[in-house]
């Protein structure tokens, strides 16, 4: 599984990464800084830059990576965009699993 959320700022977002992964509820977690978001929020059109968190994980830990999500973050409605994987290295998908199994 692929989630996606976002961060106000980097720091929040190095602390739900080592969150995750030392936990073993992710096997990786990949920050892409300085992103524009325009959203609408409480009637109003809204920007923000924010910092996008990509998670890899396990359908079998999507829960606990929800948990988590959303009792680090400061926002009031968290993005969290699960994807599933289809296909891959086939390699990669083994370490994977195998990181979050423990």
């Amino acid at each position: 599984m692929l989630v996606l959320t976002t961060c106000a700022n980097a720091v929040d977002a190095d602390a739900l990464a080592a969150a995750l992964v030392e936990s073993r509820r992710a096997a990786c977690v990949s920050q892409l800084s300085n992103v524009r978001s325009t959203y609408r929020w409480q009637g109003a059109v809204e920007t923000a830059e924010e910092v996008l968190v990509l998670i890899k994980t396990t359908e079998e830990r999507l829960e606990a990576v929800r948990e988590t999500v959303h009792a680090l973050t400061k926002y009031e409605l968290p993005e969290f965009l699960a994807v599933r994987v289809d296909a891959g290295s086939e390699d990669y998908l083994g370490w994977l699993a195998e990181t979050v199994a423990g």
